[in-house]
């Protein structure tokens, strides 16, 4: 999972980036939700439980990043 940042640049929404094998997807962090790309189901069952669980601090990290800071590392689902 990956956020990049892009100071001045308007976004969207605030999103996150996922990778895994093959497969790529950007999902939003509030509403959580896939807004492009694909995942295998199980894959996109885990990002979603584990972002819901990381809500709040996603989008505490999307707003350092936009803003030039760094971002605090948040714990993997496990």
């Amino acid at each position: 999972m990956r956020m990049y940042p892009e100071p001045g640049v308007p976004h969207h929404v605030p999103h996150f980036h996922v990778y895994y094998q093959n497969h790529a997807a950007v999902y939003s962090i509030d509403p959580i939700e896939m807004i492009s790309g694909e995942l295998p189901r199980r894959e996109q069952r885990l990002v979603e439980a584990w972002a819901k669980l990381h809500q709040s601090e996603l989008q505490e990290n999307w707003e350092r990043l936009q803003a030039g800071r760094a971002v605090y590392k948040i714990e993997p689902l496990r």
